[in-house]
């Protein structure tokens, strides 16, 4: 066992010495030691009831014959981060996380480790860990927060960043925006859309890393806990096979995540973590693959912030596992790829079905006959930039418009809520990449302040920064290269034509090629926003955001 190393041999007395300190007992200390990576915190909403997940899982590895050892990693809320500084730490605090859990896993000589995730940056990072560390893993997720009926719709975490909007727009009272705030978040779990958290746990289920279910149990089921009591099981069954990342994430596994990505329409945020997550196996995900993907995967759900439904819609329309099905029956899906349960995909999908076809429609009846994400490329991001199709309004598909352009997401916000912006006008928010921002800031707060004032169908926004899996509209995320680094988005000027073409996959600006050239002749890059700490150290390690924004 790999464990031998810290408890096997007369040399290894002081080691077992102090696990007898702890109260671990010769018979424990013989069996596999299984590290439980637990994100539990009192600060993520996700993350509250995470103790009893973990309580789970070590009640399975204990009846499987294992000895459970548990440690805990940070998580940020996106949520609570959204709008302020504590923005430009959460992509960052992805790397620490993969980092931390490598640290304690190697420096303790586990045998095979189970995760315990939920939210955005927690569940990637979790996975990176187990790509880089490749020892018998399985993730579990604490699973989506239930989304509430109030009146005549479904609220989430949305619905309050968009009552902020509306407000400001004076279509709202406090009084409503405080009714609000009061019912959309009724208890723990992953915020109830198909935002970053969900996208994330339910793509590890089609990684083949989390056992069926991960992505759509929601988080107060009973049924949460008993998935959680088996990956504490199967994880044992994983280490006697010694079945490791390696052998489950394979280049296919990414083109089937891509493709339910894209019949899902996951967040955009999907579009950097995948590519982070196969860049530890040595494998690399061209961006333009998501959109040979799109062209071909249909979108079959629109779940919020596209459509109504709730990842607990899509729980009890038969969850991922019918998703697969579909795509798997339609030949858009590999079913012949190893997972987490031992068995194949194909194994694992044989009786799943949809059971509503609204929530999951069907290959041939689609919401779209192209996929939930787009990549653009153009002037504006020879590398590319990410776009949520299947939550842009059909008129929006197509736009040009006068670009009103900003430096900082702060100043943008205030521009949005002081009314400075028309209908037409394309918001450019530059300087917010990984390295510029630094830490690539998610703008929920001015995309759901464009939605709730009534301008989501009228206005666009183009940044170097990243989206909220709950942002809709034409938000395009991720251009690349970034401000910071050069990228032409740096000399675009206000008043200057944007030109945005979802369908044909281009984003322009109408200048031609020579004022481009004497423009960035001309551009020199700004000091860094912070050189200091944590971030200044991100700043100066990160990629492009077209690379996954990994450090290299």
């Amino acid at each position: 066992m790999r464990s031998d190393a810290v408890k096997k041999g007369i040399e290894k007395a002081p080691h077992r010495a102090l696990f007898k300190a702890m109260g671990y007992t010769d018979e424990e200390i013989r069996r596999p030691i299984i590290g439980i990576a637990n994100s539990k915190n009192e600060i993520v909403p996700g993350h509250i009831h995470l103790d009893r997940i973990a309580e789970a899982v070590k009640a399975g590895i204990r009846m499987a014959g294992g000895t459970p050892v548990e440690f805990n990693t940070i998580g940020v809320c996106d949520g609570i981060a959204m709008g302020h500084v504590g923005m430009k730490y959460s992509l960052a605090s992805r790397e620490i996380i993969a980092d931390s859990c490598e640290i304690m896993a190697n420096a303790h000589g586990f045998d095979g480790m189970v995760f315990i995730p939920n939210c955005d940056k927690i569940v990637p990072g979790m996975l990176m860990a187990a790509a880089r560390m490749n020892i018998p893993s399985i993730i579990v997720s604490g699973g989506p927060m239930l989304s509430v009926e109030r009146g005549d719709r479904y609220l989430d975490l949305n619905s309050v960043f968009e009552a902020v909007g509306a407000y400001k727009a004076g279509t709202m009272t406090e009084e409503e925006v405080l009714d609000c705030e009061n019912h959309a978040c009724p208890g723990c779990g992953s915020c109830s859309g198909m935002f970053t958290a969900n996208s994330m746990n339910c793509l590890s289920e089609v990684l083949g890393m989390a056992l069926p279910g991960n992505g759509t149990i929601p988080a107060v089921y009973a049924e949460r806990i008993r998935l959680a009591k088996k990956a504490g099981m199967k994880i044992m069954e994983l280490v006697e096979k010694n079945i490791r990342p390696s052998d489950i994430l394979v280049p296919e596994a990414f083109d089937n995540a891509l493709a339910v990505d894209m019949a899902l329409g996951c967040s955009t945020n999907s579009a950097l973590h995948l590519p982070a997550i196969a860049w530890e196996l040595g494998i690399r995900i061209d961006l333009d693959r998501i959109n040979e993907l799109s062209a071909k995967v249909p979108n079959l759900c629109r779940l919020a912030p596209a459509g109504h439904h709730h990842v607990q819609d899509l729980y009890q329309a038969g969850g991922v596992q019918a998703v697969m099905k579909e795509l798997a029956d339609n030949g858009l899906l590999n079913s012949s790829l190893l997972t987490c349960t031992g068995g194949t995909i194909g194994d694992n999908i044989k009786d799943a079905k949809i059971l509503n076809y609204e929530v999951i429609r069907s290959v041939k009846n689609p919401y779209s006959k192209t996929g939930g994400l787009a990549v653009l490329k153009g002037n504006i991001a020879p590398e590319g930039a990410i776009v949520k199709r299947s939550a842009v309004a059909e008129e929006m598909l197509v736009h040009e418009g006068p670009a009103r352009v900003f430096d900082s997401e702060d100043e943008a916000i205030k521009a949005i809520y002081n009314g400075e912006i028309k209908k037409g006008d394309v918001v450019i928010i530059r300087y917010e990449g990984p390295k510029g921002g630094p830490g690539m800031r998610e703008m929920l707060s001015p995309t759901s302040a464009i939605a709730g004032m009534g301008l989501d169908k009228d206005v666009a926004l183009i940044t170097d920064g990243r989206f909220s899996g709950a942002s809709r509209g034409a938000s395009i995320g991720h251009v690349s290269p970034e401000a910071m680094e050069g990228g032409p988005i740096a000399i675009v000027r206000d008043g200057d034509i944007i030109s945005i073409n979802i369908i044909e996959g281009t984003l322009n600006v109408k200048l031609p090629e020579e004022e481009i050239k004497r423009r960035m002749a001309c551009w020199k890059a700004p000091e860094p926003k912070v050189t200091t700490g944590y971030l200044g150290r991100y700043a100066r390690l990160v990629t492009s955001a077209s690379t996954g924004a990994v450090f290299k």
